[in-house]
């Protein structure tokens, strides 16, 4: 699962990226929110954790910018303010969730958890299921029958995005981005390379490659 976090307190960055990082979360960041508005924009994010008030462009400007092209991220709120006139101002912004600093580490990942749940049907608990497979994201982990398989970050990353978008092509460059990261400079080779790897360590056969474009989980027949 890949995460935008906007903040411009560079040691809350530092810890946060840590936090989220070690609790299985790709992460990109931002310290301005000019800069913020401009990865979420044209990156790939499954939820956006936004500082209100940044250098540049403050967070509920950048929220309000962001729903008005029609993002429907979702977007946790940071603030130091807690007056109820603030809490809504920043829902009614666009904001999914409030959250007041300081916070403890499990309150942010438990808030987290409920966005993500709320994001998709597909999503129950912390595991998604599709094509006979069952991800368990935030531990690496997926079950198929009576095996339990662990996975690298990044075969993560890739496998939630094929269950995600079952029976839908996903273009190579999508899947670098959302994989990868939206300034990476990884080649795009690796997004071969990583299906390879996918295709071996799970033993299945619904993977497919639409030849100069990308690939897609097929989701009608029985995993192989």
């Amino acid at each position: 699962m890949k995460l935008l976090l906007v903040e411009d307190e560079r040691k809350l960055t530092e810890a946060l990226s840590h936090l989220l990082k070690k609790s299985g979360y790709a992460v990109d960041t931002a310290m301005d929110g000019e800069t913020g508005l401009e990865m979420a924009v044209t990156g790939v994010h499954d939820i956006i954790i936004l500082d209100r008030m940044l250098p540049r462009r403050d967070g509920i400007a950048c929220l309000k910018e962001l729903r008005s092209l029609g993002f429907d991220t979702p977007v946790l709120l940071l603030t130091a303010r807690d007056a109820p006139k603030e809490r809504v101002e920043g829902l009614d912004a666009g904001a999914d969730d409030y959250l007041v600093k300081p916070f403890f580490a499990e309150e942010l990942l438990a808030r987290l958890r409920a966005l993500t749940r709320r994001k998709g049907k597909d999503i129950v608990g912390d595991t998604i299921c599709a094509a006979g497979l069952t991800l368990h994201p935030l531990r690496g982990e997926v079950v198929k029958g009576d095996k339990t398989i662990h996975l690298t970050l990044k075969e993560s990353l890739l496998l939630e995005l094929l269950m995600r978008n079952m029976d839908q092509v996903i273009p190579k460059e999508r899947i670098l981005e959302k994989v990868w990261g939206y300034n990476s400079e990884t080649d795009i080779a690796n997004v071969d390379l990583y299906i390879y790897y996918l295709r071996k360590k799970l033993n299945i056969a619904n993977i497919k490659t639409v030849r100069g474009v990308g690939y897609f989980l097929q989701g009608d027949k029985d995993v192989q």
